[in-house]
């Protein structure tokens, strides 16, 4: 193959991507290991910096909408690619549209494309033709295994067994047999087992969902009365909707046997076996993969089957919070009650430790802003039983923590002080660098020429006795020059990075100086992103705010605002 002309600044791109982490087989490090040996052999190049890699680990090839996958085909428009090899071509897409378009946007930029596995290239017209027909049966191919796949799926659901995973609220996975297949394998296999505690929490989330028809009031219930999750932490509306939702809770009876067939999906068993002996198992709701996990799959993928395990509640209670649920679905996009706070996601209650929000009123205050205050989550969700912090005045806190960042411009403050700290430890970590690069240099300069003297007494001895021990003195010398080599290359690094990052500190110290005027001039969602990375947090003990820096032991204390409620 002739060999590949770079232009300057141009590299080859090695693509990988594996569907999810197994660290065997057709790994992304065996895929770049391959790709690089491949580019060394055809194109006579070694040198890897001229090889850029693009690593996409737990995204299917189904479509092209991976990270890595986005930043080499960036990369390829702006020409500083000349060549993309892969190790298959099912690596870079599945989907024979995707393909064909990205070729075409190859030829477009004079891209080079290498498939080492199948050998083609686009270098010629056959190698255009047949890696356009190898992309039609990977789509094949994927839509085969999708097929066998569900076609498993609906064999297995049959069974109600427990697929595996993290249980649902309210059960445990058990062992209930062991079975041997054909091959003489034996397989062991799974159903779910009630929780007696956990199994009196979901059914009383379902009956104050049931009572309020609010997931919110059934938040603040179970926040009062003291009830947590199985991890201990208090139930989310996000938790809370889950365990509503899930049809592993309902009875498999003739109302969730209705339901389902009206909403399409593939149903196991037929209406007669829906008796309300047993529980519902519902298979392929989700995608599975890294860059969609938790999206639900169209109903018409749903895999529902008849469970081995006792049901919760019954199919018209479970369809009755589905039909709740529903018609309150536009409530769950409000939009957000005051766009004007700067310290959402910052501030803290000191009383209870969640995060304060921003409430606004209807008054206008004298610059014509509408007035706010930050409300404690758990005072609002608890109906101020679990905490009663009083509310700070949101525009007069807001004021006060820009003005004590915009005082982070002056010569004394906590940042230029801990800058000044780092310059100071960078200048004697490099000069101690320095002084110790110097002595391991002088040392390696005194073993090799230890080594080349016992070079030049091997050549003169004629093959004495002596000429073992020199040789064994010699490997020991070079070892210790390798070791020698490695420290030099180390420091010598330390020392360029050190290079490196004075000026960039002094830059720094420069834009510190202009910050407070600066600071005025920005938007507002551009402030709330400069305080989030200036903030740690903030935390409002009904009384006192504090402010707490990044990087800094900082600990700014500023009397209440007023107007407290």
């Amino acid at each position: 193959m002739e060999k590949l002309k770079l232009k300057p600044n141009q590299m080859i791109a090695i693509y990988s991507r594996k569907s999810k982490f197994t660290g065997k087989g057709e790994s992304i490090g065996n895929q770049i290991e391959l790709c690089k040996g491949y580019i060394a052999r055809e194109f006579d190049i070694d040198d890897e910096s001229l090889i850029e890699i693009y690593e996409d680990e737990g995204f299917s090839g189904k479509n092209t909408n991976r990270p890595q996958f986005q930043r080499l085909m960036q990369d390829c428009r702006n020409k500083k690619i000349r060549c993309i090899v892969c190790y298959r071509l099912d690596r870079i897409s599945r989907n024979t549209c995707d393909f064909a378009l990205l070729i075409r946007e190859l030829e477009k930029y004079g891209i080079d494309f290498h498939s080492i596995n199948e050998k083609f290239d686009t270098n010629s017209t056959m190698g255009r033709a047949m890696m356009h027909i190898s992309s039609i049966f990977a789509q094949l191919e994927r839509e085969t295994i999708a097929e066998r796949i569900r076609d498993n799926m609906q064999e297995l659901a049959k069974t109600g067994r427990w697929l595996g995973g993290t249980t649902p609220l309210g059960f445990k996975s058990k062992q209930i047999q062991t079975s041997s297949s054909s091959n003489g394998k034996s397989r062991t296999a799974y159903q779910l087992k009630p929780i007696a505690e956990e199994q009196t929490i979901v059914k009383l989330i379902f009956q104050k969902f049931l009572e309020y028809n609010s997931l919110t009031k059934t938040e603040t219930y179970l926040l009062n009365a003291q009830i947590k999750t199985r991890n201990g932490i208090p139930f989310s509306i996000f938790a809370i909707r889950c365990i509503l939702t899930n049809p592993v809770y309902a009875s498999a009876d003739s109302d969730t046997f209705d339901y389902f067939s009206k909403l399409g999906v593939i149903l196991c068993n037929d209406e007669a076996e829906f008796d309300g002996t047993h529980g519902i198992m519902a298979y392929n709701k989700t995608y599975q993969t890294c860059d969609e996990s938790h999206k639900m799959h169209d109903y018409e993928d749903w895999i529902v089957a008849i469970g081995k395990h006792k049901p919760t509640i019954t199919g018209k209670e479970w369809v009755k919070v589905q039909n709740y649920l529903e018609q309150n679905k536009p409530k769950s996009y409000r939009k957000p009650k005051n766009n004007n706070a700067l310290l959402s996601g910052l501030l803290i209650c000191g009383h209870c430790g969640a995060f304060m929000r921003p409430k606004a009123y209807r008054r206008i205050d004298e610059n014509g802003n509408r007035t706010f205050s930050y409300l404690c989550e758990t005072k609002e969700k608890s109906r101020l039983q679990q905490c009663d912090t009083k509310n700070p005045r949101g525009n007069e806190l807001d004021k006060m923590v820009c003005d004590e960042i915009k005082k982070l411009s002056r010569s004394d403050s906590t940042f230029h002080k801990q800058l000044n700290i780092i310059k100071k430890q960078i200048l004697s970590t490099e000069e101690h660098s320095n002084s110790e690069l110097t002595l391991l240099q002088t040392s390696l300069t005194k073993k090799e020429k230890q080594i080349s003297n016992y070079i030049i007494a091997i050549s003169e001895s004629n093959q004495t006795a002596a000429t073992e021990l020199i040789m064994n003195e010699i490997n020991k010398l070079h070892a210790e020059t390798e070791a020698l080599q490695q420290q030099i290359t180390e420091l010598s690094e330390l020392s360029n990075n050190h290079g490196e990052l004075l000026p960039t500190l002094d830059a720094l110290t420069d834009k510190l100086s202009s910050f407070a005027e600066t600071f005025d001039m920005l938007s507002l969602n551009e402030k709330r992103e400069i305080l989030k990375l200036l903030i740690e947090k903030i935390v409002w003990d009904g009384v006192n705010v504090h402010l707490y820096l990044y990087g800094t032991n900082y600990e700014k204390t500023e009397p209440q605002p007023r107007g407290c409620k």
